[in-house]
């Protein structure tokens, strides 16, 4: 094992502490890589073992030598990626919604500007339209013509019966 990589009895009990009550499975993978590159097997054997890329072993261990337990107990994804908490987002949207139940036409190009402008940041017509659904949104476009509209052979037809 290289130098920079050098793991002490004492990391190693506590890999094995950790390893014994943790219950999520992608970080008793990471612990158990951890452990299994102290004990000097090369990054592809372990690679092989874990079924992953030797690569991300290398950095697992990486980022434990750098900074400790914690960087293989946390995950590297949080369960909220939005840029608004959902009342944040309900309070931005119901602005449009006064505006649509007042008549006036609202736009999801509109939307995003202002959303764009409230994030700091440039974002996509999908992540709109994701936040739309969110707050119970659907697409309502104006229809063309009245349904119940009356067919050109009746139109014409009322026009030749004008009284004389």
């Amino acid at each position: 094992m290289p130098k920079a990589y050098q793991i002490t009895k004492e990391q190693i009990i506590e890999i094995g502490k950790y390893r014994e009550i943790n219950n999520d499975k992608n970080v008793d993978n990471r612990l158990k890589a951890v452990q299994l590159r102290s004990e000097g097997i090369p990054y592809k054997e372990i690679g092989i073992i874990i079924e992953t890329h030797p690569t991300v072993v290398s950095r697992w261990v990486c980022n434990y030598i750098k900074d400790g337990i914690s960087a293989i107990l946390k995950g590297n994804f949080g369960g909220n990626r939005r840029n608004m908490s959902l009342t944040e987002e309900t309070e931005f949207i119901n602005a449009f919604k006064k505006k649509a139940e007042n008549g006036e036409l609202v736009t999801v190009k509109e939307i995003k500007i202002a959303y764009c402008e409230k994030i700091g940041r440039k974002c996509g017509k999908g992540q709109i339209y994701r936040v739309l659904k969110r707050q119970g949104w659907r697409k309502i476009v104006p229809r063309k013509e009245h349904p119940n509209k009356a067919s050109e052979v009746e139109i014409d037809t009322s026009k030749k019966l004008t009284l004389k």
